[in-house]
């Protein structure tokens, strides 16, 4: 009886609460490796650009509004477009954020697999977690916040250790950016045509990552 039970992990994860599974899937023990990227920030961190709480807030709010984490949630309302998966590699900056977001997607798709019994497919990090959301009937409101959340909450931890900033400081960050997390998931529209960025001290920092040296993150 209890194999039986355990045969369909579908079934199983239809019964969960659904905020379990989005705070186990975007939690930083889901082996995805985010600890090991700052998205470019580590170079805006060495240059002397943000080098306490308000200017880490100001970065952050930028790329929010106006960069990856807008786009991200457009890419995942977007998720089950033809076009989404090679509109998402386009608008990648730089050869390290490719690989950033290609090397997450495919950890995140590969240990949801094992995991939940989804499809174990390569996709960039925000069309993975919409797809795999949408095979466990997640909620798509509820997983583009926890997952913006989620991408912020990886960069605040990031700056803790380089900056360094205080824990209880990158904590106060991610909650003043709580508003704008919401703001952005729910007006993204899902349309393509509707993708854009202006981020363009963040894009240049991913660029010039590639050659930083001493650096501690992959981007």
């Amino acid at each position: 009886m209890i194999t039986a039970m355990c045969t369909n992990m579908h079934m199983i994860t239809g019964m969960a609460d659904p905020v379990l599974t989005l705070a186990q899937m975007f939690s930083p023990g889901f082996p995805v490796g985010a600890f090991a990227y700052s998205h470019g920030l580590e170079t805006a961190i060495a240059d002397g650009r943000v080098r306490d709480a308000a200017a880490l807030k100001a970065w952050l709010t930028d790329f929010l509004a106006y960069g990856a984490g807008a786009s991200d949630a457009q890419l995942m309302r977007a998720a089950n477009l033809d076009d989404a998966q090679p509109f998402a590699l386009a608008v990648c900056s730089s050869r390290e954020r490719v690989m950033e977001t290609m090397q997450q997607g495919s950890a995140l798709a590969h240990t949801a697999a094992a995991l939940w019994d989804t499809p174990d497919a390569q996709a960039p990090y925000p069309i993975a977690a919409a797809r795999i959301a949408r095979e466990l009937g997640l909620p798509e409101d509820q997983t583009v916040r926890v997952y913006l959340q989620a991408f912020l909450a990886n960069l605040v931890s990031a700056a803790v250790r380089a900056v360094p900033l205080g824990q209880t400081e990158g904590q106060q960050v991610l909650a003043a950016l709580t508003p704008l997390i919401e703001e952005v998931a729910d007006t993204a529209t899902g349309a393509l045509d509707d993708i854009s960025s202006t981020c363009f001290a963040g894009d240049i920092a991913a660029m010039r990552h590639e050659t930083l040296e001493p650096r501690i993150f992959r981007t």
